[in-house]
């Protein structure tokens, strides 16, 4: 038996017509490796059926609802779990260009899931140039995180065009309790609710300031210092007092959305990093600041202040990624990204100082503000509240942030699905109104890093833009290595 975390029901939550809180991935790959050249959906669905046990439990898992809505939703195994009922295929008409990849998968992604059954689909699409084919696969973030979302990556590939053998699938399946027991919970854990909420913003008082946004809010640093102190805490260093400007993607955002990928080498990547310091997320950080202040500064947009972006960081310890019972163990860091620095050269030095900081400031912290902000409404009011706190605005001059930046480490090695090799994998992840209308999200693969941008279609409608930015910045820093 399992129950979503506070964290897990946030991101149901959150979803509206307009918000859906998804994460995917999109796989080109090789289909000459496979039966008759081709990727196929019953061979999808066979690997899938084969390796469910193998993921963690995430693709198997359907809601139960609690009744009254008294309480946090179960996961249960699904008793008709039956993979080809997530399964589908598409075909783009000729040529067949990343272009029009990049627009089908953009319209896969504003449709929301079915919560009726597990949480994830898979599409097969076909028909691209070269003899290639995509895989694009989304799972509810309710159902899973980041570390999660690489493990049952890792379930469903090969090493080689060859199948791996596998274990035995002897889990046995899980079952929500029954009516009354959810019934009797939830009542329980309502008259209880008071001391929870206390004792999750008595948590969070001491490192207020980490909520994205909260330090720009004039004598809330000083609070959460005095605290720190007041209870005996190790003073943690000050989070910069930065509010995230306007942009043209800090809006409300609409249902549509639009989608770029691209990829850059890694090698070079490494390469700036053994010249000018730092690490390869430094690099990708600066990377992003520079691609960033040339497409607002191309529309004049380009804020006099630091953009501010928000970076997902893994809580799970090592060795307990496969601990799906957990739930999502997420945080968000807040960085300033130094868009309003002109020289690339002064611009990486002020990401990788504000980079450092920032990791300097979320080690010595708790780390855990998303998961007490998120348990203190009881859950009757969970769903409203959340959605009228995501959608409302923020007080004049505080913005927590204005993207999402993520980099996620992946294999550097080549990998196979259904014996079809995989060329390149992008994620595609999520926009809300308050996290704003771009997400900018990294996987390295295979020598390469591979660029997933997501953004509200009405805010910015053409990201590839930023993929032709971002390969222009690398060079702007792979020149000041050879001066």
């Amino acid at each position: 038996m399992s129950q979503l975390s506070t964290v897990d029901a946030t991101f149901l939550n959150a979803e509206t017509s307009t918000t859906h809180a998804h994460i995917a991935g999109l796989g080109v790959v090789d289909p000459s490796s496979c039966p008759g050249g081709r990727l196929t959906v019953e061979a999808a669905a066979r690997l899938i059926g084969d390796r469910a046990h193998l993921a963690a439990r995430p693709l198997r898992r359907r809601l139960v609802q609690v009744p009254l809505g008294l309480d946090r939703p179960y996961w249960e195994d699904d008793p008709d779990f039956d993979p080809a009922r997530h399964i589908s295929e598409i075909a783009l008409p000729a040529p067949g260009d990343d272009a029009q990849l990049a627009d089908a998968v953009a319209m896969l992604h504003e449709t929301p899931l079915d919560r009726s059954r597990p949480l994830w689909e898979l599409v097969l699409i076909q028909g691209l140039a070269g003899g290639r084919a995509a895989v694009y696969i989304k799972v509810h973030h309710a159902a899973i995180d980041g570390v999660m979302a690489a493990e049952t990556l890792a379930a469903l590939l090969d090493l080689t065009p060859e199948p791996r053998e596998l274990p035995a699938d002897e889990l046995l399946p899980q079952r929500a309790p029954g009516r009354v027991g959810m019934l009797r919970d939830g009542l329980l854990k309502t008259a209880l609710y008071p001391v929870q909420s206390a004792l999750s913003m008595a948590r969070q008082v001491p490192y207020l300031d980490e909520v994205p946004g909260m330090a720009a809010v004039p004598g809330v640093s000083r609070v959460s210092a005095f605290v720190q102190g007041a209870i005996g805490q190790s003073a943690t260093p000050r989070a910069p007092r930065v509010s995230a400007p306007p942009t043209p993607f800090n809006r409300p955002i609409g249902r549509g959305r639009a989608v770029a990928f691209g990829e850059l080498p890694l090698a070079e990547i490494k390469e700036v990093r053994a010249a000018l310091g730092g690490s390869v997320n430094d690099v990708v950080m600066a990377l992003c600041a520079a691609a960033l202040r040339t497409w607002l500064d191309k529309r004049g947009e380009l804020p006099a202040s630091p953009l501010v972006a928000g970076v997902p960081v893994s809580l799970r310890r090592r060795g307990a990624a496969g601990d799906a019972d957990a739930g999502n163990q997420v945080s968000i860091m807040s960085a300033p990204l130094a868009t309003h620095v002109d020289d690339p050269a002064e611009r990486y030095a002020a990401v990788r100082a504000d980079m450092d900081g920032a990791k300097r400031r979320f080690a010595t912290s708790h780390g855990t503000w998303v998961q007490d902000l998120a348990g203190l409404v009881p859950a009757p009011l969970a769903g409203p509240v959340t959605r009228l706190a995501l959608s409302a605005l923020p007080p004049a001059g505080v913005r927590p942030m204005n993207l999402i930046v993520s980099n996620v480490p992946g294999p550097q090695f080549p990998l196979y699905l259904c014996g079809a090799r995989v060329l390149g994998y992008y994620p595609v992840s999520v926009v809300t109104d308050v996290s704003g209308g771009l997400n900018i999200t990294v996987f390295s693969y295979d020598g390469t890093v591979d660029v997933g941008i997501v953004a509200c279609r009405d805010l910015v409608p053409d990201p590839a833009e930023l993929i032709d930015h971002l390969a222009d910045a690398l060079d702007e820093l792979r020149a000041l290595t050879r001066e």
